[in-house]
């Protein structure tokens, strides 16, 4: 066991570096002069000048990259041109919703979707499988903004139930921030349930067809005792996968349902900086969340172990 979380470590490391000398090389060879961006074709040479050095332009730029590191490391994330204040204060800003709001997404993705995969699986062949397969076929193909928008027109418009955009805020009570919450939650999590649901179904089908699956029915189990046995926990490995690869997803890629539900958020950040060409909060906040996909793996890994014990004996035996 400890070989197997050694061997992960480092990899995690690794990829930590090689991703963030990749971020930055990307923004170092885009075309066009970083301070010339944030001033305007119209500023002054001397303030220029100033602005690079303030922006450490003017050192090498493999001292540039090391320096950058060592910001990261402890914490210094350097302060937004756009709105002039510390980019982790942004950050920490910006994280209390998209956090909250990713893990209500994968939360109820999964709540859809193993009870759906396994019910069609268990069903295999049978109208009840294909009428489940087809309703999870049309939310991988239906986009989520098209969701949050039906959403937005029958419980907010409609009904009235919950308001259509913005976010309470904290200060204003659990209850009305979750609530604030509640649709771009389920926006986000109808397409991932249909995409954990095909593969759900498609893993427990595959285990069921095992040898051990099939001695455990020789012995006297029936086909609902195989299933819950022995069936949907040797299944849960690739779907454990698809739901690290997931709640990555639903916390870096929240974009388009942040802007459609005017959310403060992470994803809504990013946008706006890209907008306003604020570079220092776009790569800060972009390596931050690849660190965050590439953590999140690691777990994911980690979690294989806890569910394969052969990955366990095989690595640390």
């Amino acid at each position: 066991m400890s070989v197997f979380l050694a061997k992960r470590a480092l990899a995690l490391v690794a990829t930590l570096l090689i991703a963030s000398l990749a971020i930055f090389l990307v923004l170092e060879v885009l075309p066009g002069d970083p301070a010339l961006i944030v001033l305007g074709t119209g500023a002054q040479d001397d303030t220029l000048a100033a602005l690079r050095r303030q922006m450490g332009l003017d050192r090498p730029m493999l001292e540039r990259y090391l320096v950058w590191i060592a910001d990261l490391l402890r914490g210094t994330l350097g302060e937004s041109y756009t709105y002039g204040r510390p980019v982790a204060d942004l950050i920490g800003e910006r994280v209390l919703v998209s956090l909250p709001l990713a893990v209500m997404a994968i939360l109820l993705s999964t709540a859809i979707a193993l009870p759906l995969g396994v019910a069609s699986a268990a069903r295999h062949g049978r109208l009840s499988d294909t009428a489940i397969m087809g309703f999870v076929q049309l939310g991988v193909a239906v986009p989520n903004f098209w969701f949050a928008m039906l959403l937005i027109l029958l419980f907010a418009v409609n009904l009235g139930w919950v308001p259509a955009g913005g976010f309470a805020g904290w200060e204003e009570g659990a209850g009305s921030a979750l609530l604030s919450l509640l649709l771009p939650a389920i926006a986000l999590a109808l397409p991932q349930a249909a995409i954990l649901a095909r593969v759900t179904r498609s893993s427990v089908l595959e285990v069921m067809r095992e040898d051990y699956v099939r001695t455990a029915r020789a012995k006297g189990l029936t086909r609902g005792q195989a299933l819950w046995r022995h069936g949907v926990r040797n299944a849960l490995i690739p779907v454990v996968t698809i739901m690290g690869l997931q709640f990555s997803f639903l916390l870096a890629g929240t974009i388009i349902i942040e802007n459609v539900f005017y959310l403060p958020g992470l994803g809504r950040l990013i946008f706006q900086a890209i907008a306003q060409r604020d570079l220092v909060v776009v790569k800060d906040l972009v390596v931050l969340l690849a660190a965050t996909v590439i953590l999140v793996n690691f777990l994911v890994d980690l979690s294989y172990a806890a569910l394969d014990p052969r990955l366990r004996l095989g690595n640390g035996g």
